[in-house]
């Protein structure tokens, strides 16, 4: 079949620019970036619009390569405004038709350009289809409206064109060109499938009239020197040919209509049409300008299409001639009189948006080449909408939440599904032993008893009141002594009363005593939470050895009621509700329970669904991503929230899903309710219902009974290891305390022996003592009336030095820690209040957290005891010995178990007591030695105190002045 030839528009020409060197000029100056890291992205939009000057004008890839450079354009236009102002490069381009260059700094420009290439483009490749071929002719259809569509958008959005190729009349031309051909390439279609010819004559009506609109437009481009003349030829054949042919099948419908006479007119008139049309294409030029690409058979090809057009007309118009003659007799109105034949627009402008649409823009522009760079613009749109989706979503959630909340509520309060298996399988299920019981009593197994515990807290606390009973007995008795040789001596008696000494350790026993009474009554609370419970813990141990924790739950639960009247029967002998209703009835509320059953199932259904549906429209919304439509319709922001409700629309189908589940829920609730409601109302049904309530209640009765129980173990285990921490820590404080207090006890009794010889020294000395000093006076006189005196006046001047056995004597003295009578106590000791380690004790288990203070103190003062004598004036003369006494504050306490440190060894305080002994007085004359021999031994000062304290205790023992002092022993 013979096709008619098509117009095509030609491309736009332009020269080649640089678009490297702005952008990262652009980038430098505006952005603050290094345009170095672009550089790969300046180069491949340079790049991209180079291919594109050399894409074919009949070709898809040639449609596409122009279609990617713009749409990078558009990307880029978001980021760097090109204009005269910002990034100046001149684009320039020449005109389609004329061939004048126009150049100019505006993006604008260089994008209606492309634009216009897009449609040369496709109506080059529409016009060079083979329309021979359905899918070739779809082709041709499909690319002539997309052509009058890219021509639509360069009408509306570029209004001031800088040449004449983009002007409105021209564009306007141009449209209705590539419609009108759009149109007839459907016609071809319907006239080669051999459609009705009412429809073919509506179509080529409308091809006629847009051919019409077409040749006022290219007769004044024409005239301008901008169109080609055979373009005028082209389109005036079309009119007429287009005109023609629909008269012709408007004819063929008239006469199938048994309008025979108007049908003659309309063929007349078409065959006058078609001569026209004939006259048309005579008058076609041999040689045909390569600009107009129009090939050079296009005048014969149309003469041969008018010539036989015109002899299909010629030929039905004498057929219809002699019918008419012979047979209708119908009169032929004038053309005047013919009504109008309507039109049927088959072909439109295809807008841009629609062009490309989905993954077709990703796959033909490609990703954004200078992605890096974010708009502004473009994120914060992206952003709006994707806050609207998330409100989207949140409502969706919310009502899901509600109607599954509502389900919840509802089922709750019918109780269903566990009212079911009762009605269904009655108590025998739910006599079995609990799983929580059954650990409880597993837990008592290989228990120790709780008696034997309670008699090791009572040993210990006996044991450590019988520490603080000697502690304190030893101290009365201590005092007792000390008091009365102050009776007996009077002033001579110079030890420091121990009232004032004792007070720190009288504390310490006070505190520790409250804090044993103090456990003493938490004990009592122990003990009687064991008493309360001891049965039901046995009968708990018992029965987790055997393995009969069933037999005991069962036992308890007869034993509160919660079996028959008769007994705890088996679950044979108890049967259910439906074994216990008559042949007749049983039918009835079985099948009551199934309905109750399948309508649950129908609900879990319900909800099951809607939740798939929920969550497959949070991941639609995840995934949903409208930048490219935000970047296409950048013009249009002002218009984003229409956008936002368009794109909004895709999750329609799932809210609908969700809503109509909820409907679907609310009336199977109100059937379940219905349902449930007959099946209670039965008399049995509620008999049984009342009897599983009771034994609910008496099988929590006995739970609650023996969770008590469990716990009260739980308790006793933990307050007895509490307690027994407590005992044996405070064991440990008590002995600390206890060899304290011994210290004590021994320094006062070795201070206050040393402290009685030296009484009973000075009373024996005292009267011999008076003959010698007679007897050297004596010897004195006898040596001054002597003529040779025995010595110098300067050495009868100096002093005798001291005896010998003396110094030994003195010496060892201090190294078997002799101590004399005490100097004053200095201010604050023993004043400062020592907290009691136990007295904010809570419970067992914590550790006394200032229960060595008071030791510790001591020692300190101890070690600091040297320096503070060198202070203390003593005179020598005012005892019967010379031996200087410790100060006051001199205690040496034992160190409690867990005090790791030294507190005042013995061999250096003795060393520094020794010392201090060197420093005498000036004039210092030591009184004559004790009777009695020297010791045998001299010890140094580095021995232990132990030692010399057993020494001390020999020599008492030979001539112990304190023997009188029973109470002491």
């Amino acid at each position: 079949m013979m096709q008619t030839p098509m117009l095509s528009c030609p491309l736009k020409a332009t020269n080649e620019i640089d678009w490297i060197a702005p952008l990262k000029q652009y980038i430098r100056t505006t952005y603050g970036d290094d345009p170095e890291r672009y550089a790969d992205e300046c180069a491949a939009l340079n790049r991209l619009r180079q291919d594109m000057r050399g894409a074919g004008k009949d070709s898809a890839a040639g449609r596409d390569l122009l279609y990617r450079y713009y749409g990078q354009l558009e990307l880029l236009d978001l980021r760097f405004p090109v204009d005269e102002n910002h990034i100046k490069i001149s684009f320039t381009w020449f005109d389609a038709f004329t061939h004048k260059p126009t150049a100019q700094y505006s993006l604008a420009y260089e994008k209606a350009s492309i634009i216009f290439n897009i449609s040369a483009v496709l109506s080059c490749h529409a016009a060079h289809q083979d329309r021979n071929q359905e899918t070739n002719l779809k082709v041709a259809y499909h690319s002539f409206q997309a052509s009058a569509g890219m021509f639509t958008y360069i009408n509306e959005n570029f209004l001031h064109a800088p040449s004449t190729d983009l002007s409105r009349d021209t564009v306007k031309t141009l449209i209705a060109i590539m419609l009108a051909q759009g149109q007839e390439v459907f016609l071809e279609k319907q006239i080669a499938d051999g459609k009705k010819v009412g429809l073919m004559a509506k179509l080529a009506s409308q091809a006629a009239y847009l051919y019409t609109q077409a040749l006022e437009g290219v007769q004044d481009n024409v005239v301008k020197a901008i169109f080609e003349r055979v373009w005028l030829l082209v389109v005036q054949f079309k009119t007429h040919y287009m005109t023609s042919l629909a008269h012709y099948y408007q004819a063929l419908a008239d006469d199938d209509a048994n309008s025979h006479g108007i049908a003659i007119s309309r063929l007349e008139i078409a065959m006058t049409l078609a001569r026209e049309a004939a006259k048309v294409a005579n008058s076609f030029p041999s040689s045909i300008p390569a600009t107009s690409n129009l090939a050079g058979d296009t005048g014969s090809i149309l003469a041969n299409m008018a010539k036989t057009h015109l002899s299909a007309c010629d030929e039905k118009l004498q057929q219809f001639n002699k019918d008419n003659d012979f047979i209708y007799h119908q009169t032929t109105p004038p053309e005047a009189a013919l009504p109008a034949i309507p039109k049927l627009p088959a072909a439109k402008p295809i807008p841009v948006s629609e062009l490309y649409q989905g993954q077709d823009i990703h796959r033909i522009v490609g990703p954004d080449i200078f992605q890096k760079i974010v708009p502004m613009a473009v994120t914060e749109s992206a952003s709006m909408y994707d806050e609207e989706k998330a409100k989207l979503v949140r409502a969706e959630s919310e009502r899901v939440e509600i109607a599954n909340d509502e389900m919840a509520a509802s089922l709750d309060y019918l109780k269903l599904p566990n009212s079911l298996n009762i009605l269904k399988g009655g108590l025998d299920q739910d006599m079995a032993v609990d799983s929580d019981f059954r650990n409880w009593c597993q837990d008592f197994v290989g228990h120790a008893p709780f008696a034997e515990a309670f008699e090791q807290l009572n040993s210990s606390k006996s044991s450590i009141h019988g520490i603080l009973d000697q502690c304190q007995k030893s101290l009365d008795m201590e005092e007792s002594v000390c008091e009365k040789m102050r009776n007996k001596y009077g002033a001579e008696w110079t030890q420091q009363p121990s009232s004032r000494l004792t007070s720190t350790l009288r504390s310490d026993i006070r505190n520790y005593r409250g804090a044993v009474e103090e456990a003493s009554m938490s004990d009592v609370q122990l003990y009687s939470t064991f008493r309360q419970h001891e049965s039901d813990m046995e009968e708990m141990r018992s029965a987790g050895e055997t393995d009969e924790a069933d037999v005991l739950y069962q036992r308890a639960m007869i034993k509160v009621g919660a079996a028959r009247k008769t007994g705890v029967k088996s679950p044979a002998a108890e049967g259910n509700l439906i074994d216990d209703i008559d042949d007749d009835d049983k039918a009835s509320v079985a099948e009551q329970i199934a309905a109750v059953e399948d309508l649950l199932k129908k609900l879990t259904l319900i909800k099951r669904e809607r939740e798939k549906v929920l969550k497959d429209l949070k991941e639609k919304v995840h995934n949903d991503d409208i930048s490219s439509v935000l970047i296409l319709n950048k013009k249009a922001m002002s218009q984003e929230n229409q956008l936002f409700k368009t794109e909004l629309e895709k999750f329609r189908p799932h809210q609908q899903r969700l809503l109509q589940a909820q409907h679907k829920q609310h009336s199977l609730m109100k059937e379940l309710t219905r349902t449930y409601s007959d099946l209670l109302s039965d008399k049995r049904v509620r008999q049984e219902q009342n009897k599983y309530e009771a034994f609910s209640r008496q099988r929590s009765t006995v739970m609650t009974k023996y969770k008590k129980v469990h716990q009260a173990l739980l308790d006793l285990q933990a307050g007895l290891e509490r307690a027994k921490n407590f005992y044996s820590e405070m064991k440990d404080t008590v002995d600390s305390l206890y060899k304290n207090v011994e210290g004590f006890v021994g320094n006062r009794k070795a201070e206050g022996s040393q402290l009685l010889n030296q009484i009973e020294s000075g009373k024996s000395a005292s009267g011999a003592g008076g003959a010698d000093r007679e007897q050297q006076r004596l010897k004195e006189m006898m040596d001054r009336m002597s003529m040779n005196p025995s010595s110098s006046p300067h050495q009868q001047q100096q002093p005798q030095p001291p005896p010998r056995p003396l110094q030994l004597q003195q010496q060892h003295s201090y190294n078997n820690y002799n101590p004399a009578a005490s100097p004053p106590v200095p201010p604050g000791y023993g004043m400062q209040p020592t907290p009691s380690p136990y007295m904010h004790q809570q419970s067992y288990g914590q550790q006394p957290q200032h229960q060595q203070q008071p030791q510790q103190q001591s020692y300190q003062q101890h070690q600091q005891q040297p320096q503070q004598s060198q202070g203390y004036s003593y005179n020598p003369t005012s005892y019967g010995m010379p031996n200087s006494p410790p100060a006051a504050q001199q205690q040496y306490f034992s160190p409690p178990p867990n005090q790791n440190q030294s507190h005042g060894q013995y061999g250096q305080s003795h060393g520094q007591m020794g010392q201090q002994q060197n420093m005498l007085p000036h004039g210092y004359v030591p009184p004559p030695p004790p009777p009695g021999p020297p010791p045998h031994q001299q010890q140094g000062y580095g021995q232990q105190p132990q030692q010399s304290y057993g020494q001390q205790q020999q020599q008492q023992g030979q001539a112990d002045p304190w023997a009188g002092l029973g109470a002491w022993k």
